[in-house]
């Protein structure tokens, strides 16, 4: 069983130096035109020197219809390189590997932000978003590949696809709902096929040893697991792939679908073979015990959420001291702006119940 302290080769690029990446956290602090702000630097600057392997950002949208909440970071236009280069720069100076989430809201965009209606790979009445016409998929297919290009010029070692979630690429996968009758809906193959068109285009754009991954969620968001683990399996044998990040919600859980009764979440997907692509789990993970739980269980790293929005360094004290546990809740708002929190930033962790002490 491989150590967290252990350096993860990827099939394309750097070697992470460790198994514990940083999770794409929404985090609210973006400047209104998706331009980098200074406190999301130093956020994501911190948990770098924080000791985590790989460094991820949050959700960046790939097009300006794509925002979802305010405060959330852009990759659509060349205005927004200039702060994502001083970001890539300043996490390689830290000795972490970096990469951008590449993502589309669709359904869950906010007009009253992006000043544009809400798209989706079939019409939704309880959103309002209208179906893609069979070009406006390959256009936006073109514009996360335009998105990684962006990346790539920034700096950055790589990319990771937000499938998940139920936004815009996890709802073409949705096999109660994407019914569409070109090729992208109905089986699972047409469902899953903008995916990997994507990952080709970013393939034949950017350089050799740009790492790509993607983000997946099992039930939940129209994806039986049953699809879930059918295309896990494919992305884990695929060689455009370097990991698979899954949104596991607790690495720990039973699946919610009877049929699958019996067996870990985790384990659906950590039993799969796997070619040069990699398998990280996600999903309440806040002591280095449960981290090594999920390697000894088959995973090849772990993505830490709310352990580092608790601890700047939360890798670097799970690399050092096996007993490491994340501090209790709730914690104070000095905390969390002593752990590199901006005023943004806190008041969206208050939203989450029982994570901020309320003041007396």
């Amino acid at each position: 069983m491989p150590d967290l302290s252990d350096p993860l080769p990827m099939a394309h690029g750097p070697a992470w130096p460790n198994r514990v990446a940083l999770a794409p956290l929404t985090n609210l602090q973006s400047n209104a035109d998706g331009t980098l702000s200074d406190d999301e630097f130093h956020w994501l600057t911190l948990r770098a020197a924080g000791g985590f392997g790989l460094v991820m950002t949050c959700a960046a949208h790939v097009r300006a219809d794509g925002q979802g909440f305010p405060g959330q970071l852009g990759i659509w236009s060349d205005r927004h390189l200039p702060g994502l280069s001083r970001l890539a720069a300043a996490l390689k100076a830290a000795g972490a590997v970096s990469a951008v989430q590449l993502q589309h809201s669709g359904t869950r965009a906010d007009p009253a932000l992006t000043g544009r209606p809400r798209i989706a790979p079939f019409d939704d009445a309880e959103s309002g978003a209208t179906a893609l016409p069979t070009a406006g998929v390959e256009a936006l297919r073109d514009d996360f590949i335009a998105a990684a290009r962006r990346a790539e010029t920034a700096g950055f070692d790589g990319v990771e696809l937000h499938a998940a979630h139920g936004y815009l690429l996890c709802a073409f996968l949705d096999a109660g709902r994407n019914r569409r009758g070109d090729r992208y809906g109905g089986s699972l193959a047409n469902r899953a096929r903008l995916l990997f068109e994507i990952a080709d285009g970013i393939r034949a754009q950017c350089r050799p040893d740009f790492q790509l991954g993607v983000r997946l969620s099992p039930e939940r968001f129209g994806v039986p697991l049953a699809d879930a683990t059918a295309l896990a399996a494919d992305i884990l044998m695929d060689p455009r792939f370097d990991w698979l990040d899954m949104s596991l919600w607790d690495i720990l859980k039973a699946p919610e679908e009877a049929a699958h009764a019996g067996m870990r979440l985790i384990d659906q997907f950590a039993g799969l073979r796997r070619g040069g692509c990699r398998l990280g789990v996600a999903g309440k993970i806040l002591t280095a015990a449960r981290a090594r739980e999920a390697l000894e269980a088959g995973a090849d790293f772990v993505l830490i959420g709310r352990g580092a929005i608790l601890h700047r360094n939360w890798a670097g004290q799970a690399l050092a001291d096996p007993g490491f546990e994340a501090r209790p809740l709730p914690v104070t708002r000095e905390t969390l702006a002593a752990e590199g929190l901006g005023p943004a930033f806190i008041d969206y962790m208050a939203g989450w119940k029982g994570f901020v002490a309320e003041a007396a």
